[in-house]
């Protein structure tokens, strides 16, 4: 009799136990299928705002070729494009710092310091204009800017710097090779051409266009609620589309004036200084986020040096919002998929 009750008692304890592992097995399952719901839905919204980043920028009136981008590189790390072979694009858009100098404002020929911060090239061929007013409409037109520029490369004209590279032999066989089609192929509009072909092809795609290509695991459960906080805090509101910005221009200081945070030393009217139109005053192209864990300082003036700053100027000025220390950690943690990487054979 005791030996069938101890039975009883034990068959009893199994069931029981066994009741209880598939009741915790099945909160662990559900559990796990409500972070993957959530998690879905995610992916669905964040494929709807950004888009996955093409692999290189196409201009159908700058076709990219092969002797092109290699005069265009050629062109970009070549200081013999300044007044004293001192500057090149490469020195103020460094492709080992992520097409920038990590400075404030970058130095010229003359030693004179330009009167805003060197945005990165990378990528910048996909924006809707060029420099931080969009005063050239693409890469090519930006070109020729900043080796005409007084204070950048100081070339004093078109005619000088054809001048010059006409006497180098190794330019006058590149020249003919990108463009066999002309007889006098060194020419100023082709060295703008070579040169944005060039930096057509500085696309560094990441980890988050895997997660955007159908990867969900490419970003991690940190990250994810990274993406999460970043859009539900509005910054998609200008930071949307496959580069995170560059496709509009906005206001800095919707809520409040810029300088006031940013405690900058000049206040700069941003495109007005370009139109003179009132309603352009303090409204700057918006910079893509790609990379933007490489590229402090940051804003229009580097006035910013660290980027968790930089973030919560951003939430205060643009959507009058006061992020905590945690929202901008995990907004943190997601720009940081951003960064890419220059491949090596378009670098030095």
């Amino acid at each position: 009799m005791k030996k069938t009750l101890i039975y009883v008692l034990i068959a009893t304890a199994l069931i029981s136990c066994g009741d209880n592992n598939e009741k915790n097995n099945s909160e662990k399952l559900s559990d796990t299928e409500t972070k993957s719901d959530k998690y879905k839905e995610l992916n669905i919204q964040a494929r709807q705002i950004f888009g996955v980043l093409p692999g290189i920028a196409e201009n159908p009136d700058n076709a990219i070729t092969d002797e092109k981008v290699k005069l265009g590189k050629t062109l970009y790390f070549d200081k013999r494009l300044s007044k004293d072979n001192t500057q090149s694009c490469n020195t103020c858009h460094n492709l080992n710092t992520y097409g920038v100098d990590n400075k404030p404002f970058s130095e010229g020929n003359d030693g004179g310091l330009g009167g805003r911060n060197s945005p990165t090239t990378l990528n910048a061929a996909f924006h809707i204009a060029q420099f931080w007013d969009g005063r050239e409409p693409d890469v090519e037109a930006q070109a020729g800017g900043p080796i005409l520029n007084p204070a950048e490369m100081a070339m004093p004209n078109e005619n000088a710097v054809i001048e010059k590279l006409s006497k180098i032999d190794e330019y006058k066989m590149l020249f003919s090779k990108a463009f066999p089609d002309e007889e006098n192929a060194i020419t100023f509009n082709n060295l703008k051409k070579a040169i944005g072909a060039f930096e057509r092809k500085l696309v560094t795609p990441s980890r988050f266009d895997d997660y955007i290509s159908g990867n969900d695991n490419a970003l991690n459960e940190k990250e994810k609620r990274g993406l999460q906080t970043y859009i539900n805090s509005g910054c998609t509101t200008c930071h949307s589309g496959n580069l995170l910005g560059g496709n509009m221009y906005q206001k800095f200081g919707l809520f409040s004036d810029y300088w006031k945070l940013t405690k900058s030393k000049n206040v700069d009217t941003g495109k007005f200084e370009v139109t003179k139109n009132e309603t352009d005053k303090y409204l700057f192209k918006v910079p893509s986020l790609r990379n933007v864990g490489k590229t402090a300082p940051y804003f229009h003036d580097g006035s910013i040096n660290e980027l968790s700053t930089a973030i919560r100027i951003m939430a205060k000025t643009q959507v009058n919002k006061d992020l905590t220390e945690e929202e901008i950690s995990e907004i943190m943690d997601f720009l940081n998929t951003l960064t890419g990487n220059v491949p090596n054979e378009l670098k030095e």
